[in-house]
């Protein structure tokens, strides 16, 4: 199982960005597909962004396309969320995930192997 680990989490304002970023532990991280995922309270875990093993492919949701972006950098073992123009309902702890299969990018939180510890992000109105 990939060890995963996110940084870049804080309090920003509306408007505002951050970067998050995912460390894997394992050289396999190169092989899998990769993504992002968040929860606010009260609400179930929902899908955020994902990429494919070799980065060729990313999907955003709705909800933050145009706004967010994915990115991954195999030689380090990274993943990253760019996130710009914050809003106050981005507000949530995000996960980094790796995809139980070596094709789909994880699109569910059914089709995750690995979960990071979630790293918070606070935007303010």
């Amino acid at each position: 199982q990939v060890q995963l680990v996110e940084s870049g989490g804080g309090l920003v304002q509306a408007g505002g960005s951050l970067r998050l970023s995912c460390a894997a532990s394992e050289r396999t991280f190169g092989d899998l597909p990769m993504g992002w995922f968040r929860q606010a309270p009260g609400k179930e875990r929902e899908f955020v962004a994902g990429i494919s093993w070799n980065g060729g492919s990313t999907y955003y949701a709705d909800a933050v396309k145009g706004r967010f972006s994915i990115s991954r950098d195999s030689a380090k073992n990274t993943v990253s969320l760019q996130m710009n123009s914050l809003k106050p309902e981005d507000t949530a702890v995000y996960y980094c995930a790796a995809s139980r299969a070596k094709i789909a990018i994880p699109r569910s939180p059914l089709m995750v192997g690995s979960w990071g510890q979630g790293t918070q992000v606070t935007v303010s109105s």
